[in-house]
């Protein structure tokens, strides 16, 4: 009779020694609790209030493209570039045709399309190779008109840039046409060569754009891009611009019905939804009322919510717990947006290990047990 009595005692101690040892998808509620006072983690406890700071709060951005703002001239005259040359000549000694009585007319002549040569020269009638590259427009006409003096009277000299190729940038990458934009003063930033090459091909969150400037580049996302001015910034010619795939995911765990790594598509991502393209919580083994989203948040946001942990070189560790046991729950997770990288974990239940636990012993002992007796034990 004693051992008969014996023996279930024996059995709910081991099942509850054992249960910390049985093997589980993540720390329990009650780990990750207990462990959130030693300075590696903050827990903060997710509300509604708590949801709307976070998105007032403006988000840091993890790299700028503010250092590569470009002064460079942009009406200079380069190798490659094709000139227009008008000549007008009022004597009409060289362009000028007879008129009656023997009287000489002067005459504009424009000179076929001349292309700037590897040496920075174009060729002049009458006047040979002049040098024009790095100079403006006006200084081109100006040096066509001195090495036409002495050969021709007086002439006046036009000089236009028919078309540029050596101010123009590659934008590569994520682009609907990508090659190459020629920049121009009234379109010389990065927003400019973008659209000329069609815009960006896939959702704008999802897109990093590269600066490359000799051997130096800079990095941001396009988002930064179109929302902060000086983030767009001034090109120089020669620059390369490469729009860059940077899908966003997250990662869900735990007891739901899909364990993985999704990626969150354009636009925000919600909580709630998160959950609900995993398959949501599921309703016998999840413990609803500790729903955790873990992060690595910028030192403003963590500044915002009062944590004092110490960053780590990603940013400051930082668990958001959630009641979603609850209706008030449900509002706060349609509210709460996911970020890139987060973590999604919904813990198991602590009586649902136990009654696994119960549910191994009576496979191996034949014992029957009434597991109803774990619904009354507090393990979280």
């Amino acid at each position: 009779m004693a051992h008969r009595l014996a023996l279930p005692a024996l059995l709910t101690a081991l099942a509850l020694a054992g249960c910390s040892t049985l093997p589980v998808e993540g720390p329990s509620a009650r780990d990750v609790t207990g462990q959130a006072g030693d300075q590696t983690y903050a827990l903060v406890e997710l509300d509604a209030g708590i949801s709307q700071m976070l998105r007032a709060v403006p988000m840091e951005a993890s790299a700028s493209l503010a250092a590569a703002e470009s002064t460079a001239p942009l009406d200079r005259i380069g190798v490659g570039d094709t000139l227009s040359v008008s000549i007008y000549e009022p004597s009409g000694a060289l362009f000028g045709a007879r008129g009656g009585g023997g009287t000489v007319q002067g005459a504009s002549q424009t000179l076929p399309p001349a292309v700037v040569a590897d040496s920075g020269t174009i060729q002049i009638p009458f006047a040979g190779a002049v040098a024009v590259e790095g100079l403006t427009a006006a200084e081109a006409g100006a040096a066509v008109r001195r090495a036409l003096i002495g050969r021709v009277g007086n002439p006046q000299v036009t000089v236009t840039r028919a078309e540029a190729p050596s101010t123009g940038v590659t934008v590569l990458g994520e682009v609907r046409t990508p090659g190459r934009v020629p920049l121009s003063v009234s379109r010389d930033r990065l927003l400019d060569v973008i659209a000329a090459s069609g815009g960006p091909s896939r959702s704008p969150e999802e897109i990093e754009v590269v600066i490359s400037r000799g051997q130096t580049s800079w990095r941001a996302p396009y988002t930064a891009v179109t929302t902060r001015f000086d983030q767009n910034v001034r090109l120089a010619p020669g620059d390369r611009v490469s729009l860059e795939y940077r899908p966003r995911r997250y990662s869900v765990m735990g007891a739901l019905g899909a364990v993985s790594q999704a990626e969150m598509g354009p636009g925000a991502l919600t909580l709630a939804a998160a959950l609900a393209r995993a398959g949501g919580p599921n309703p016998d083994t999840a413990d609803a009322r500790s729903v955790l989203v873990f992060r690595f948040e910028s030192p403003a946001v963590a500044r915002a919510l009062g944590v004092t942990q110490p960053p780590s070189p990603r940013g400051v560790p930082v668990v958001y717990r959630l009641d979603l046991s609850g209706p008030y729950g449900m509002f706060v997770a349609s509210d709460f947006e996911i970020r890139p990288d987060d973590l999604v974990f919904v813990p198991r239940a602590g009586s649902t290990e136990l009654r696994e636990f119960f549910e191994l012993v009576q496979s191996v002992t034949r014992v029957v047990y009434d597991v109803s007796v774990t619904s009354a034990l507090n393990l979280d």
